[in-house]
């Protein structure tokens, strides 16, 4: 008994220690932010990295994402004689929820863990170390310009994601299933109101903030060797998308 008690102890401390870990690394970063010189060009090069990079994947997942709803929502909504608010509850459901999240989750699995790996394999060829030991500070030249450029691109990533996932309900819903197209768009502007839209914005900000900080903190602290990148990778995606959903539901509830 007394072992498991030191064993959990153990555990809790070292989890509690890494929080505090990561939590200085996130007030360093955002401290650094507002410390010139900036460095725009490494600042455009990541928005290029983390938006028009994944902007193939937000399409196709955005536009599949409001087929899919258009149907299962068809199939519920005929049940109580409501077909007309197709429009609005695919709209709703994109802005409020399933665009920021699983606009986040995507890049998250295409430009998060290629991130960490990228950091990672600086860490480990002692390219961060070179920086230090030129005087030069590594958030200024590998963190800030990834966590600014999340702030900046989650959002628009976000709001193309649910345009084009309105569109894929359009398409299946007016096209294949036979809703009026009058109908989708006029009842979408009746129930969906600004409040809804800053909701999604407001929750896709900060998925790039918390997107950015772990994919980022798992490099610059990854372990040496093949295997240290790897695990890193692996752990800042898995950590990600579960803060993203733990998140989700925090500030869903604190919005409602």
């Amino acid at each position: 008994m007394t072992s498991l008690l030191i064993a959990l102890g153990s555990w809790a401390i070292s989890t509690l220690k890494g929080m505090g870990h990561m939590f200085l690394f996130l007030i360093n970063a955002v401290y650094t932010i507002f410390i010139p010189p900036f460095k725009l060009r490494l600042l455009l090069r990541q928005i290029r990295f983390l938006g028009n990079k994944s902007l193939i994947v937000i399409l196709l997942t955005g536009s599949f994402t409001g087929m899919v709803l258009a149907l299962q929502l068809f199939y519920i909504l005929r049940k109580f004689g409501s077909e007309a608010l197709l429009g609005p509850g695919i709209a709703l459901s994109l802005i409020r929820e399933l665009g920021p999240v699983l606009c986040a989750l995507m890049v998250t699995g295409r430009a998060g863990s290629a991130l960490t790996a990228e950091i990672g394999m600086m860490r480990i060829s002692e390219q961060i170390d070179a920086l230090t030991a030129m005087a030069l500070n590594p958030m200024r030249y590998l963190i800030v310009p990834n966590i600014v450029g999340a702030l900046i691109v989650f959002p628009l990533l976000t709001s193309i994601f649910d345009v084009i996932g309105i569109y894929g309900g359009y398409l299946v819903g007016v096209k294949v299933l036979g809703i009026s197209s009058g109908t989708y768009f006029s009842l979408m502007e009746d129930y969906v109101d600004m409040e809804d839209i800053m909701v999604g914005l407001y929750k896709s900000f900060s998925f790039g903030l918390i997107v950015s900080w772990i994919c980022c903190y798992k490099g610059f602290h990854t372990g040496y060797g093949a295997e240290g990148v790897s695990k890193s990778t692996t752990e800042a995606v898995v950590m990600s998308s579960i803060l993203i959903l733990v998140w989700d539901y925090s500030l869903g509830s604190l919005l409602l």
